[in-house]
């Protein structure tokens, strides 16, 4: 059920309009764990039942784990909930890459060997709601929280409809004291809740889609255009993904405000990051933030060496590159990435004895020096994220820093570079805070006409053939 389908918005104003309806919390919780099953079950009825089915054997391993002194027993339960989580999500989405790659091996080393592949469906979203998962696991077994007793509670942290497809990644600590509290309706929460919804179909519609007709044909067939039209698909590229996926998430983020419900904040303007560790800081915040408590930090961070701090930049990110998909691209990524972190904090360290080159980058040359370097890694790091192989990674990139002749860009550079200063305008309004003030002096039918306008632009603008989400297959 897409967000931005109208099968959906039905769909979410029956449910909106029941749950405010109904004066009772513990039935608007089962309400709302209805839907979130429908919505899954119609995309696969069979998947949603085993979705349910681990989140109550994880909601039966904690209260194992809460009722217990021993800290054996404590072990053994969370390895257990490990096991079952990471052996579902290894089955879904990784046995056949690890069965190819196997078979490549063997393969190159002159041995005969060939695998049956499974026919096995991806459950969608599986990545997400499994590291939640893990999160709360393993935060009960910290004795950080209490393992929750309402199972209806539990099962709606974990299912949730707006943010069981593609996050954000929620912690149990933050989502289940919402679902205690009682809500009461809120004209301010609905008006936010609204903005953000018109918010993230926009970045969907008239920014993210449109700019896939830039990047799919380029990605296609690199080996057929010119360099400018090389660079001109990547930087398409840069904005699509964060528009596509940072639209997801203001879809999530509405979604939740209008049922009472706050989410964590994805994504801060992650272009203008002046290091590739501001830059995590920047995107997808919730994996980022997971990947550093329950990854990094646990491989021994950065308590060790230098060596040891960079070996576990480069694992997490390896991991983190991994859990994007089952795939040897996705694993260089995260391994690019990782390069960069380390890179970065070897030259931060060594230029922490230069004062006077410490103070030259951080003056406005400097940081917008820093930022431009950063944006170009970024790039390059994208062309390994969409390309389908290493290979056509290798040609695009190839095309990027050496001239080549060949087709221009698809579409003509003009409406590229519209969209990118439309989308460049709209968050310098939202970050200085223009918009926070003008909306609360204008009275509110002029409010309404203008949110219509806007989604009505939105509806008028986006191509005939609308994409899903990128993040949808992960």
């Amino acid at each position: 059920m897409h967000f931005c389908s109208i099968q959906y918005l039905l769909f979410f104003a029956l449910v909106f309009v029941a749950y405010w309806v109904l004066p009772w919390n513990r039935v608007r919780v089962w309400l709302l764990l209805a839907a979130s099953f429908y919505f899954y079950a119609s995309w696969n009825h069979w998947l949603a039942c085993i979705v349910c089915a681990t989140t109550f054997m994880d909601y039966l391993i904690a209260r194992g784990m809460d009722g217990t002194a021993s800290e054996r027993i404590r072990r053994f339960l969370l390895v257990a909930s490990l096991f079952m989580n990471l052996g579902l999500l290894c089955y879904f989405k990784y046995v056949n890459f690890f069965l190819e790659s196997l078979q490549a091996t063997l393969a190159a080393a002159g041995l005969s060997a060939r695998f049956r592949l499974l026919d096995v469906i991806l459950p969608i979203g599986i990545s997400f709601y499994t590291f939640e998962a893990i999160n709360y696991t393993i935060d009960v077994c910290r004795r950080k929280i209490r393992a929750e007793r309402r199972l209806g509670h539990f099962m709606l942290f974990i299912l949730f409809f707006p943010h069981l497809i593609a996050g954000p990644i929620v912690r149990a600590a933050d989502f289940l004291p919402q679902v205690r509290r009682r809500k009461r309706w809120d004209w301010q929460r609905f008006h936010l809740g609204l903005q953000f919804i018109l918010m993230g179909l926009f970045k969907k519609l008239v920014i993210a889609d449109q700019l896939a007709q830039f990047v799919d044909p380029v990605f296609a067939d690199p080996g057929g255009y010119k360099s400018s039209a090389v660079w001109t698909a990547v930087i398409a590229y840069a904005a699509q993904i964060y528009c596509d996926f940072s639209g997801y998430t203001d879809l999530a983020l509405g979604c939740a405000h209008l049922l009472g419900f706050h989410l964590t904040k994805n994504f801060e303007m992650p272009y203008i990051a002046a290091n590739v560790s501001e830059f995590w800081r920047r995107w997808h915040m919730s994996l980022s933030s997971w990947l550093r408590d329950y990854l990094f930090i646990p491989l021994g961070g950065s308590r060790g060496s230098e060596w040891q701090t960079c070996r576990n930049l480069l694992l997490t990110m390896a991991l983190g590159g991994l859990w994007h998909g089952a795939s040897w691209h996705f694993v260089v990524w995260g391994v690019y990435h990782g390069l960069l972190l380390g890179v970065h904090r070897a030259f931060r360290s060594w230029a922490s004895d230069r004062p006077a080159l410490v103070t030259a980058l951080s003056g406005l040359p400097g940081t917008a020096a820093r930022v431009g370097l950063t944006f170009v890694g970024v790039l390059c790091g994208w062309v390994l994220f969409r390309a389908q192989t290493v290979g056509v990674a290798t040609a695009i990139l190839g095309r990027m820093f050496a001239p080549a002749v060949g087709k221009g860009s698809p579409l003509p550079w003009l409406s590229l570079w519209v969209l990118l200063a439309v989308m460049a305008v709209a968050h310098a309004v939202g970050s200085r805070g223009v918009w926070r003030r003008w909306s609360a002096r204008l009275p509110a039918p002029v409010l309404g006409c203008g949110y219509a306008a806007v989604l009505n632009f939105a509806l008028l603008l986006a191509p005939d053939a609308g994409q899903t989400f990128i993040y949808f297959q992960f």
